[in-house]
């Protein structure tokens, strides 16, 4: 049965961040960022790390700098340039190309150490993967779209590596109490697996609320991973720790890495 645990929201040098309660090794590093701190200012409030959203691009830079200082980071991550797909990127060789644009893709993985994978969320769900031996990593964005498209198995493939293998922690990410779709959406699931349905409970006349949740662990269980962590947040209700776009529109983006020395 995968394993679901309310991790603690933990203080590193001023910064309020998650770590995943997970088996990884010793040489697996994995966070989450909150909002908390960061020198944004409304409506992005924190530590926005994302320069798509309207943020002032100097202030964004200030709070990956703020970031990376305080996890120690190896290097500079591989952002992405995130568009609710299946795409996957090898970010050991996307880092060493010059002058690339960020590679425009939803999951991002690396064989190689020292190359720190991120993923930016604000409700979709993020996934940082490592295997048992801890040399490889992976960091996935899955909103409903990627989820239905098949990002994670996208990211599980290009890992290379049996689903035994294979740990995943779940991000925070919109809550089943709070994620409102509508039937297109969860066609979209039952159509291709009919035992998704259990992940989608009728609120009103044609619209559910969806557990992203279930719906990650089910396409994780059906590619034979089996070792799932993580999962007990709501970014929606949880306006206090959280960015969230269903519920401000206008906001910032956490993220979630992970690396491996």
């Amino acid at each position: 049965m995968p394993s679901v645990v309310r991790e603690k929201i933990v203080e590193r040098d001023g910064l309020q961040l998650l770590q995943p309660d997970w088996p990884a090794p010793a040489n697996v590093h994995a966070w989450s960022t909150s909002r908390v701190q960061g020198v944004s200012e409304a409506p992005y409030n924190g530590l926005n790390l994302a320069l798509h959203v309207g943020d002032s691009a100097e202030t964004v830079q200030q709070n990956r700098q703020r970031l990376a200082q305080v996890l120690a980071l190896p290097q500079s991550p591989i952002w992405l340039d995130q568009v609710h797909g299946q795409q996957v990127v090898n970010a050991a060789e996307w880092g060493h190309a010059e002058h690339n644009p960020r590679p425009e893709a939803d999951g991002t993985y690396s064989p190689q150490a020292g190359v720190v994978c991120v993923v930016m969320t604000a409700d979709c769900l993020p996934l940082l993967i490592c295997n048992r031996r801890g040399d490889r990593v992976a960091a996935v964005h899955a909103g409903w779209r990627g989820l239905a498209a098949g990002v994670i198995e996208s990211t599980l493939r290009a890992l290379q590596q049996p689903a035994a293998e294979l740990l995943v922690w779940l991000g925070p990410a919109i809550g089943p109490g709070a994620f409102e779709v509508g039937e297109d959406v969860r066609q979209a699931f039952v159509a291709e697996d009919a035992e998704t349905a259990s992940a989608f409970r009728q609120n009103r006349p044609g619209h559910y609320l969806a557990d992203i949740y279930a719906l990650a662990r089910r396409r994780l269980q059906a590619f034979g991973v089996r070792a799932i962590y993580g999962g007990g947040y709501c970014t929606f209700n949880d306006a206090d720790h959280f960015y969230s776009y269903r519920r401000d529109g206008k906001t910032g983006r956490q993220a979630s890495l992970i690396w491996f020395d």
